[in-house]
């Protein structure tokens, strides 16, 4: 409650409505509009500069917590870039999946050349705290220089055709920047992705290897996951 009370301090709205709509905005492919639209119809009259200003303030704090609560990722990672425009100017965003397809972070760059990738590898390390068994990467040049330097005891697998998984990775950024209607900067961009995969991938269990009663009883245990790091309390 002490938890709740301090994280919420000043907040007209309680702690389920703020949670409800961080939860829809990075969870699905909506706008503030569309948020403030659906919270209106159960009755919640809400606008979408409050919706908003809800994301930016609670939004990295959930995805912290859930990234404190989630078992450790897999010891084999996917690393790929992809190009974005942001302003008219070209910015890299660099993501890392494990094997398993868990969002282990991202970072919005300028370049692709070694030095980003050096800087995308110690903020890995920083994060995850540990060092994996495996990298897979395509064939940029820039991580195996990197990689010699940051983690040389680490197997480094080059393959465009291996690193499927987080190509695939990429693609619902590609539906969210669409939505938003392109990022505004580099750091609009990084503030909302680094939020966006960890929440967007809590509820995205690997649906196809679950039965239909293993897959129901899965998300309510990340539901009950978001309820603790939000605070508040869920219906039994």
């Amino acid at each position: 409650m002490h938890a709740a009370s301090s994280l919420y301090r000043r907040h007209r709205f309680p702690s389920e409505i703020i949670s409800h709509a961080v939860w829809l905005y990075f969870r699905f492919a909506l706008s503030y509009r569309d948020v403030e639209e659906i919270l209106r119809v159960r009755g919640v009259i809400v606008t979408y500069e409050a919706i908003r200003e809800w994301c930016l303030k609670f939004g990295q704090t959930y995805a912290n917590g859930l990234r404190r609560r989630r078992p450790r990722p897999g010891d084999k990672w996917h690393l790929d870039e992809v190009f974005i425009k942001i302003n008219g100017k070209d910015h890299y965003l660099w993501r890392a999946v494990d094997q398993d397809g868990n969002v282990l972070d991202i970072m919005v760059q300028s370049r692709r050349d070694k030095k980003a990738a050096k800087r995308f590898f110690r903020k890995l390390l920083k994060g995850l705290r540990y060092v994996p068994r495996v990298i897979i990467t395509d064939k940029l040049r820039s991580y195996g220089a990197a990689k010699a330097e940051v983690m040389p005891g680490v197997e480094h697998r080059r393959h465009k055709g291996l690193n499927n998984r987080a190509e695939n990775s990429h693609q619902p950024t590609r539906v969210r920047e669409k939505v938003m209607r392109r990022f505004k900067s580099a750091g609009h961009a990084q503030r909302f992705l680094s939020a966006f995969g960890i929440i967007a991938s809590h509820f995205k269990p690997r649906r196809h290897l679950l039965t239909a009663e293993q897959y129901r009883e899965e998300m309510q245990t990340r539901f009950g996951t978001w309820a603790e790091v939000s605070c508040f309390q869920m219906a039994a």
